[in-house]
């Protein structure tokens, strides 16, 4: 029986968002001359639009942005203006990622690699920009292991992006396993969402910008993957038959996808 391990990026193989796109953001704005910077908060409540263009273009419905900067009035130019931060942002991005300033979380490797020696098929469904989720992939597992991911989806590859389900049943499709043979790995109530919509199951790894979430759907919370030598694994909600320890292991992954629905839910 074919199985698949599907990573979102963002938040679970590093934690990119505070030291990578926040950062990026802000430098873009700066170098092209726009008067504004989001701060932490700010960039937390913007996390719920799915995608970098979609969370800038919310920004001309604000109105301290507004009160800062005037946008042109046409839909069509907006869009260019939106593309044109995008390339920027991105490239800057890439170049923090490829400076190696942006760690893997504890256990995405190991797990990754234990899952393929085991027969799992691997993939990464994301809305990052295609050329940051491959930079990320090649930092955080190595380009070895990069190169055994059979199905790496990002950007526009779909029209609605997380908390609707399409990118999941695009992974489904293309990899050829349905959604009940596919473990997602996530980290915020967007992608659960996407994911437990597909049909998935889903386990949560909590950041630094998501911890608070509501991960009610999740099949498992984690604090992390776990590297038992490092930064252990520990459970904060769960709803399956697992049973990890310091390290989230395939096994887990196994008893997810093979048990039913817990009737209790058992909260550490």
């Amino acid at each position: 029986m074919k199985r698949a391990l599907i990573f979102d990026c963002d938040g679970v193989l590093a934690d990119t968002e505070a030291d990578g796109h926040l950062v990026a953001f802000n430098q873009m704005w700066r170098e092209l001359g726009v008067p504004w910077q989001w701060s932490r908060d700010e960039y937390a409540r913007k996390l719920r639009f799915g995608g970098g263009k979609e969370r800038m273009a919310s920004l001309f419905g604000d109105a301290d942005f507004l009160a800062a900067y005037s946008p042109p009035e046409g839909e069509q130019e907006r869009r260019e203006l939106i593309a044109a931060w995008h390339r920027r942002k991105t490239s800057i991005y890439g170049r923090i990622v490829e400076s190696g300033a942006l760690a893997p979380r504890p256990g995405v490797r190991r797990l990754a690699a234990e899952a393929l020696a085991a027969g799992w098929t691997l993939a990464v469904a994301s809305t990052s920009a295609p050329e940051s989720v491959a930079a990320v992939l090649r930092h955080t597992m190595g380009e070895a292991l990069a190169e055994r991911f059979a199905l790496v989806l990002a950007g526009d590859v779909v029209k609605a992006k997380k908390p609707a389900p399409d990118i999941y049943l695009l992974a489904s499709e293309r990899l050829g396993i349905p959604p009940s043979d596919c473990v997602a790995i996530e980290d915020s109530a967007n992608g659960l969402q996407a994911a437990v919509e597909a049909g998935m199951r889903c386990v949560v790894t909590v950041s630094a910008f998501t911890a608070a979430e509501n991960f009610s759907r999740a099949s498992l919370v984690v604090t992390c993957l776990g590297d038992a030598g490092s930064a252990p694994c520990r459970v904060l909600a769960n709803r399956s038959a697992a049973t990890p320890g310091a390290e989230l292991t395939v096994r887990d992954l196994e008893a997810i996808l093979t048990a039913g629905p817990a009737e209790q839910v058992r909260m550490r």
